[in-house]
């Protein structure tokens, strides 16, 4: 993905999307790729160790998430939280796309 498409999409500022970019390239995780249509823009392209380590992560993360999370809530809780992100998450498409 573009690096501006990607700030874009997070809600973030250019720059401070390109500092993040910056530290995970030196550790491996991403590289940037020419975008042959525009010689000033390059892909963000994840790396077969940044993909390990996000596959080495995620479990760790989903049972975080629920442990501190999910699980605290009733089922009630649960449905309201998914229609306050779908009006969040139709908010942003309107605004950002």
């Amino acid at each position: 993905m573009r690096l501006s498409e990607m700030a874009d999409r997070m809600l973030w500022s250019k720059s401070r999307l390109s500092h993040h970019v910056t530290r995970m390239q030196q550790r491996g995780l991403v590289t940037r790729q020419e975008c042959p249509s525009d010689g000033r823009g390059a892909f963000i392209v994840l790396t077969d160790l940044g993909m390990e380590t996000l596959r080495a992560a995620a479990p760790g993360h989903v049972a975080a998430v629920r442990a501190h999370f999910i699980d605290l809530m009733t089922d009630e809780q649960v449905r309201v939280l998914g229609e306050v992100t779908e009006t969040v998450l139709e908010h942003l498409r309107r605004h950002v796309d």
